[in-house]
Formats: structure tokens, C-alpha cells, sequence
């Protein structure tokens, strides 16, 4: 199966110029994706472009990552209705390092392969650009009736007339536009990929490459990923999901593709992993036959998770699952990192309680009702330890006699109070 044949069943593409694919077929070839430079991380938004640059290395071509360093400093209007912050060179040059080391888990830039993937920042063409030789060299090849054309700066004119459209953003095509340009000249690339929304601004590339140097450049855009009830994919009620495990964890990155629809799921599994046709069709049968198992959204999530996290990331949050639905222990719970405990128990009542205190010992009837009001009183604690129905760390508590102490701490900070089934807390010391 070729590379647009791949891009096809998986549903990955828009819009495809033509003559992309006899490109294609005919030689080794250059293609880029714009990484947009703005944070220190990826997000699962910019999956769709990183995994169509995987399947061309995959297919034997070169692919080129591009980190929008200058246009980073501008702004995109496509699919924006403000204009983005601006950034700084110190901080620009962070992001890109950052984000190299995000990419290298999904492309090969190490090996002595003809097709490795290399990593390029327009800020290092543009800077010494001076604005008169950008109107002459470039500005001079692109009408503004071509430009103005471009749904993008059609759409953001027409429904934000008091606000308006920033000359700066205005340009923002051709300095895209000469990116394509430059790779075009300087890495022999051929083919610019990305969201469909970028698709009039790789055609101006394309226009450049063609009224410039003659020659034939392509362009091939992939459908904008949403989700099947309509809203933003990628998005949750605490903002973006995260490759960076500082920002999102892997347990919460976990679980964000364990609850996706099974509608969603279907479709994610296509475009966010690398398993083969037949294997997704299989899966798509199976998981039809018993829904309620979820297998769809579990293979999902181990496929992704590992891909960005790595394997063992993947076990410590299947196994922080278990834990939050009762079934863990407490070697497994002592075993969580604190993010990943954090995570897990995100929303739990919280109580504190002094170092001090805990050190000297806290007679358990004494900390669930008068260090915190797990229970209202200590006749309402004793009645439920009696039954059974409190347990320290996953473990039960036998006896309403004990004493609690810092032995009882997990990652030296916390202790996990259970009341039934369902309800779960927190004590936290300070």
C-alpha cells in the first residue's frame, strides 16, 4: 500500500493536489508539516500532522518538521478570530528544542537513511530578511487579489469587521508561502502538508514555487479532527491534553483515550496509530460484539500511550485504572508517583494535617472526625470500622484502636482514606 493509499483508508485526507501522488511514486520525496512554536510541548491537536509525516518516512520518503519560529512572531488568521501573542527568540528557541525531543519518540532523525527526518525553523531564513528585499524577492510574485481570495482571510474579514484583519496577519501567507519556497530550494521538498484550514496558505506556497523557479510543487491537507458530538477534539474542561507529562499525565493522557466514544474511537484508531488495516477492522468487529468491554478505546490508549510515554508509563496507568475503580492494593497505590496519584484522585476531598502531629501518632477515631470530618462523629467512625467499611491505603482497618503515624504516608505527603464503596479521601500533611 502506497502513502496516499495508507492516508486514504484512514481517513486522512482533505484535499490532494494533483499530480501529489504520480510525485510520489516517482521518487524519493521531501515533505513538510509547520509545527507551530508557541509552547514548550506538543498537544494530541498536532498528532494528526506528526503521524502523516510518520506514515511518508514510513513509506520510504523524507520528512521535514518545520517549527514556525518567524511565523510564531506573527500570528496565522486561519480558523483564529484574535491574533496570537508574540513570541521572543530565548523563548522560541526552548520550544524547539523541546519539541525536537517530542518528535524523535515518532520520526528517525539519527540514522544515515537518505529519508531521516530533519527539523528546520523559518525563523533562521527570515531574521536577516530585510523587509525591502522580502517586497521585492517575494511580495512582488503574489497579487493581493490572489491573496485576498483565500478563504481564511475572507472568512476573518467578513465576520470581524470591527477588529479587522492586521496587515501583519495579512502577510502571513507569503512568509508561509516562501517557507515553502526555501525548503523547495534548499532540500529539494516537493510536497506541504497539513490541516485543511492551512490549505490556501500551502497554495500560495505551491504559486511561489511555480511563478519563481518554475517549478512544480504540491500540496495535501487532512480533514480538521473533531469529535463526534460536535465539540473540539483534544480539549478537555482543564484545557489542552499534553504530550509533556509535566503538563498532562499519563494517566490523565491515558485515560482522555480510554473514554472516548465508540464513534470516536473507531476513527481515532486510524489516524493515531500505526496498526494495519486488518487489524483495525478485527478490532472494530470485536469491540461491536461487546461494546461495554471497551477494547476499542483500550487498544487505542495502549498504542498511543506507549507511543509517546513508552511502555512502562503505559503499565503505571492501566495499573492507576485499577485503583480507582477498586481493584488495586496497596503495594500498588505505594507504587504510584505523586503526579500520578494526584491524577488519579483529582477532585477527592481534601483534609491536612500537621507532620507533628502525625509523627506522634493520631488515634484513627481521632483523625476521621476531629483532625478531619471524614465523619461527623467518632461513634459514626467506630460503628463503620466495626463493619468493615474503612480502609487505610486499600488496606482495611481491623481495629478502631490504632494509632496512625507517618508509616501509614504515601510519597511521604499523603494517606488515602476509603468510607464504602465509592468514596474517597484524602489527608494530606503539612
Amino acid at each position: 500500500m502506497n502513502f496516499i493509499q495508507e492516508l486514504q483508508w484512514r481517513g486522512m485526507i482533505h484535499d490532494i493536489m494533483p499530480g501529489t501522488e504520480k510525485q510520489i511514486e516517482k521518487e524519493l520525496t521531501a515533505a513538510y508539516v509547520g509545527i507551530d512554536p508557541t509552547a514548550d510541548s506538543l498537544h494530541i491537536g498536532h498528532l494528526v500532522g506528526v503521524m502523516m509525516l510518520k506514515h511518508f518516512q514510513k513509506a520510504g520518503h523524507k520528512p521535514i518538521a518545520l517549527i514556525g519560529g518567524a511565523t510564531g512572531m506573527i500570528g496565522d488568521p486561519s480558523g483564529k478570530s484574535q491574533e496570537r501573542n508574540l513570541l521572543d527568540e530565548q523563548t522560541l528557541r526552548h520550544n524547539q528544542n523541546s519539541l525536537q525531543k517530542q518528535l524523535a519518540k515518532f520520526l528517525d532523525f539519527e540514522s544515515d537513511k537518505p529519508n531521516k527526518a530533519i527539523l528546520v525553523n523559518n525563523y533562521d531564513w527570515m531574521k536577516s530578511f530585510s523587509f525591502l528585499e522580502f517586497i521585492r524577492d517575494v511580495g512582488k510574485h503574489i497579487t493581493v487579489n490572489y491573496m485576498m481570495s483565500k478563504d481564511s482571510v475572507k472568512k476573518r474579514l467578513g465576520e470581524n469587521t470591527k477588529q479587522g484583519l492586521s496587515f501583519t496577519e495579512f502577510t502571513y501567507q507569503l512568509v508561509q508561502g516562501y517557507d515553502f519556497l526555501y525548503l523547495y530550494k534548499n532540500h529539494n521538498c516537493k510536497l506541504q502538508m497539513g490541516g485543511s484550514d492551512q490549505w490556501g496558505n500551502i497554495t500560495t506556497g505551491t504559486e511561489l514555487v511555480r511563478r519563481k523557479e518554475a517549478g512544480e510543487a504540491f500540496a495535501l491537507t487532512c480533514p480538521l479532527i473533531t469529535k463526534a458530538d460536535g465539540s473540539k477534539f483534544g480539549k478537555t474542561e482543564s484545557g489542552n491534553v499534553w504530550l509533556d507529562p509535566e503538563r498532562t499525565s499519563p494517566y490523565t493522557f491515558y485515560q482522555f483515550w480510554v473514554n472516548v466514544s465508540d464513534e470516536d474511537a473507531a476513527k481515532y484508531i486510524k489516524i493515531f496509530t500505526m496498526l494495519g488495516q486488518e487489524e483495525v477492522n478485527s478490532l472494530v468487529t470485536e469491540h461491536a460484539e461487546a461494546p461495554h468491554l471497551r477494547l476499542l478505546q483500550k487498544r487505542l490508549a495502549q498504542e498511543i500511550t506507549c507511543m509517546v510515554h513508552g511502555e512502562d508509563e503505559y503499565n503505571l496507568a492501566r495499573e492507576a485504572t485499577q485503583i480507582l475503580f477498586g481493584k488495586g492494593t496497596t503495594e500498588s497505590l505505594a507504587s504510584l508517583p505523586k503526579q500520578t496519584f494526584l491524577a488519579v484522585f483529582d477532585g477527592v476531598p481534601r483534609f491536612s494535617v500537621s507532620r507533628q502531629n502525625l509523627a506522634e501518632g493520631i488515634p484513627i477515631l481521632d483523625l476521621l472526625a476531629l483532625e478531619t470530618s471524614i465523619f461527623s462523629s467518632k461513634g459514626e467512625a467506630r460503628k463503620m470500622i466495626q463493619g468493615g467499611g474503612v480502609s487505610i491505603n486499600k488496606s482495611k482497618i481491623e481495629s478502631f484502636e490504632i494509632a496512625i503515624n507517618d508509616s501509614y504516608l504515601l510519597n511521604n505527603t499523603y494517606i488515602l482514606i476509603q468510607r464504602g464503596k465509592k468514596n474517597n479521601y484524602i489527608i494530606e500533611v503539612e
